[in-house]
């Protein structure tokens, strides 16, 4: 017995809902998530997209003015979309996480908070691992949590309804 097929035209249509569904979800998700560092840590956003370029330019970046701050908004957004596609392209071979999409979510805003605080930053100019008092681990764990469910209803708007049609 064969697995069903999609038609060349419904399988573009779901590629194309698959886009917007990366960018949506990544640009929207990586603007708010620069908002919530900057309220986290009672910083101006410019200086926390210095923070983000420091990951490549090192300490330097934190002196750096507006292209540093440019530098830093293209990365966090190239960073964003990429976690965003990483979901939508499981999303589209596993439908039940866009079904289920509060609960793979939450779980992936986890897998995100491990990864960027004990992979991304480690291997970055800072070449640190981020040290939370209890409060702040709880800040910026809700922080991915937000990030992870909004990447999660972008594909389930997207993607389910594609699969509908």
């Amino acid at each position: 017995m064969n697995a069903p097929t999609l038609s060349a035209g419904r399988a573009q249509g779901l590629t194309g809902h698959a886009l917007v569904a990366i960018l949506a979800g990544g640009l929207l998700a990586g603007t708010l998530d620069v908002g919530a560092a900057a309220l986290i840590n009672l910083l101006d956003p410019r200086i926390i997209l210095r923070f983000i370029a420091g990951g490549v330019l090192g300490r330097e970046a934190l002196q750096g003015g507006a292209a540093a701050e440019w530098l830093g908004l293209f990365l966090q957004w190239g960073m964003s979309l990429v976690i965003a596609a990483i979901f939508v392209a499981a999303a589209l071979r596993l439908h039940w996480m866009t079904e289920r999409w509060i609960s793979t979510g939450l779980a992936y805003g986890v897998v995100v908070f491990v990864v960027m605080n004990y992979v991304v930053m480690p291997l970055s100019a800072w070449q640190r691992i981020n040290h939370f008092s209890p409060s702040k681990f709880i800040e910026n764990l809700a922080a991915m949590l937000l990030f992870g469910l909004i990447v999660s209803f972008a594909a389930h708007r997207c993607l389910g309804a594609a699969r509908k049609r």
